[in-house]
């Protein structure tokens, strides 16, 4: 982009004015090569706040050098975590060993439910982690995580009522810079030092995928208001990480808000469908694609990369191509299917499992049921299938066959693990289904489709956008013949 379009002048012209901004820029359209122009274009010193270490090292190469590129743990660091050093190398410990440490001896019935001690000591743990990813000041039973079978509130709240002592004092154990009984990570550090309300010292600070903001990370940006210009970029549609705590923080920004629209990743007829779901989303902002590269969308019998709904998806993908003799690469490596494998084989043979997912279920018959009849199970469903069909050992053994990206011939992941990626030719994966009918009928007598989730909306359109080349809608096709398809 050696000739900044319209809409970058804009940015850069209010930029220059000294606004706080906002800048919704959609897939392809340049965002930190947007920030890195701003940047180059004022002497005054700022801070690029990176999503991830490796962004932050790809940005410092196209940062002047009056802009330090840095994760939000990396200043923690530097200010405080630091003094915590000799904690954040100690081994890993089981649960149950931190929980015993902490006074989690016995087994507790809760909500009619016995949970065992290690299972305790994981939902203990995983609530400091919520508690962490927050902005709050305080521990609260809102930190802790719903457990499946205690899904009502009254076991939540009985839950709670349970865990919430034990995590104060596991927050108490990691304000401790020398010693503890609970492992210390650099999350812990950087919630310490938010609760110290810290001063950046910068003239400006750029915030990059605003969209996946911890909030944290937003009461710490935000902080910065009364002595440093805020500027923030982000695409609100492809906020797909509310599950784990992340938060849209660009719709609500207090400052000018502009846009991106121009992609230069893809062509117009990307950009056609990709709109599509932008309009089912509630997003503003439609794209346009780049005339200079122009993108089919159409079958495909030798994709680069297979981006699917669920990890369950991926795993049917992976089994199928490998048994064809392709070399396979998983995008994360399959790590969360490999455990949860693992528990449904403990299940199977008629152990427990402290698997947070299935901890509450006696036996794999239990859990099949749970999928089968359950409201609330129903996305274990795919994975029972994919035990039933294969068994805990094909699939384990399918994990372990696994190439490297650079070595392999397809590439399979998740629409949530896929983003920020690219490839050249994408194929979306059946298992994005189309909403359930209604009972309603149109007027050829047609069961009428029943409305797309916004959520969903956001994940499609993540998918569709990772295509250069050409794109094979493969299971969202279905779009064509939905009512919101078609706006």
């Amino acid at each position: 982009m050696s000739t900044p379009t319209d809409e970058q002048e804009r940015a850069a012209d209010r930029f220059h004015a000294g606004d706080h901004l906002a800048l919704q820029a959609g897939a392809g359209t340049g965002k930190t090569s947007t920030l890195a122009l701003l940047a180059r274009s004022t002497p005054r010193r700022g801070r690029y706040l990176a999503y991830n270490r490796a962004i932050a090292q790809d940005a410092a190469a196209r940062f002047p050098p009056s802009v330090i590129c840095k994760t939000a743990h990396a200043l923690a660091y530097a200010a405080l975590g630091h003094r915590y050093a000799r904690r954040l190398g100690a081994p890993r410990r089981p649960a149950w060993q931190t929980g015993h440490h902490l006074g989690i001896t016995e087994p507790a019935k809760i909500a009619g439910h016995t949970l065992a001690p290690t299972a305790l000591s994981n939902t203990v743990l995983r609530t400091v982690t919520r508690f962490c990813h927050s902005a709050d000041t305080a521990l609260t039973p809102h930190h802790v995580p719903p457990l499946r079978g205690l899904d009502h509130p009254e076991g939540h709240d009985e839950l709670a009522d349970f865990v919430i002592p034990y995590a104060a004092k596991a927050w108490a154990d990691l304000q401790n810079p020398d010693d503890g009984a609970v492992r210390f990570d650099p999350d812990h550090f950087l919630k310490i030092w938010s609760l110290t309300n810290p001063r950046i010292d910068a003239d400006f600070l750029l915030l990059d995928e605003a969209q996946d903001t911890n909030p944290v990370v937003e009461h710490i940006f935000n902080s910065q208001r009364d002595h440093a210009q805020l500027v923030m970029v982000g695409d609100s549609a492809q906020a797909i990480y509310h599950w784990r705590g992340a938060k849209d923080v660009i719709s609500g920004f207090d400052g000018t808000h502009l846009t991106l629209s121009r992609s230069f990743r893809f062509g117009p007829a990307l950009a056609t469908e990709a709109n599509r779901w932008l309009t089912i989303a509630n997003s503003p902002l439609r794209l346009t694609g780049s005339t200079a590269r122009p993108t089919d969308v159409g079958p495909l019998t030798s994709p680069d990369a297979i981006l699917c709904r669920t990890n369950v998806g991926t795993m049917h993908h992976v089994m199928t191509l490998l048994a064809a003799g392709i070399r396979v690469a998983l995008v994360g490596g399959g790590g969360s299917l490999r455990s949860l494998a693992l528990a449904a084989r403990q299940l199977k043979e008629g152990r427990r499992t402290n698997h947070p997912e299935l901890v509450l279920f006696p036996t794999w018959g239990t859990v099949q049921d749970y999928a089968a009849y359950d409201p609330c199970g129903r996305d274990l469903q795919p994975l029972v299938d994919l035990i039933d069909t294969h068994g805990t050992q094909a699939v384990l053994t399918a994990l372990s066959r696994l190439s490297h990206e650079q070595h392999a011939q397809v590439t399979i992941s998740t629409a949530h693990k896929a983003k920020g990626r690219e490839w050249n030719r994408v194929q979306i994966a059946g298992d994005f289904t189309p909403p359930k009918d209604t009972d309603q009928q149109d007027a050829n007598g047609r069961p009428v489709p029943g409305p797309i989730d916004p959520g969903e909306a956001r994940l499609a359109y993540v998918a569709v956008t990772r295509a250069r080349d050409r794109l094979d809608l493969g299971g969202l096709t279905w779009i064509h013949d939905h009512p919101e398809g078609n706006p």
